[in-house]
């Protein structure tokens, strides 16, 4: 079953009139064409062809799904900055032992005070992201939509970064290796760079941050 939105009524970029329907895959007219993704798991295009709905596939009141649309995002967004932090600590925790076993000229190349510097910068944009996303699962259960999309947001933006950083890191520290898909970190940065795209990037969870009431009034 496909859970869709669909304007209904209105104007196109108003909030009212977008409606849910929930439509079994073998509707007429619907087309599904899976592919792999970046990171190994699994899409798909959704086509519609004239798709004839019947008012039992209706979820809720019609004109009234955007909200139930957003708060499911928001959703999506804080269990998908809780996997990017797994996914971070994982990569540190790899690229820290690579740094200790891998040898240069019969040392570690941990040794390097550069290579060093490195994995400090990732072990600080590591910690500095923790407290977010769990101040935001708080406030999905809330009945505030404001504050749940004000720290949603800002997790999700702040999570990027760190991802980013971490992820491109790993690659380099790794030399040569971190981009071949023998080694777990090219899974990993993959994977945190379809993260980061998922469900809004760093751009509009920053953009969304800005237009949330506290943030105005506080500038």
């Amino acid at each position: 079953v496909l859970v869709v939105s669909a304007r209904s009524s209105g104007e196109r970029c108003e909030e009212a009139g977008i409606s849910m329907f929930a439509l079994p895959l073998d509707t007429p007219g619907v087309h599904v064409t899976g592919y792999r993704t970046l990171d190994g798991l699994r899409g798909a295009d959704v086509r519609f062809d004239a798709v004839e709905v019947p008012v039992a596939a209706l979820l809720g009141e019609a004109g009234a799904g955007w909200d139930i649309l957003e708060a499911c995002a928001d959703h999506g967004a804080g269990l998908l900055c809780a996997e990017a932090l797994g996914a971070m600590e994982a990569l540190f925790d790899a690229t820290l032992d690579y740094l200790r076993t891998r040898q240069q000229f019969g040392v570690p190349i941990g040794n390097s005070r550069a290579l060093r510097d490195g994995i400090a910068g990732m072990l600080i944009h590591l910690e500095q992201p923790r407290s977010i996303p769990i101040v935001g699962s708080v406030r999905l259960d809330g009945d505030d939509a404001a504050e749940r999309r004000r720290v949603v947001s800002a997790a999700k933006y702040r999570v990027g970064q760190a991802a980013r950083f971490i992820g491109q890191q790993a690659v380099q520290l790794h030399g040569g290796m971190g981009v071949t898909d023998e080694l777990a970190a090219a899974h990993y940065f993959k994977r945190l760079s379809m993260i980061e795209l998922t469900l809004g990037d760093r751009d509009h969870h920053l953009a969304r941050f800005i237009a949330q009431p506290g943030f105005q009034e506080a500038a």
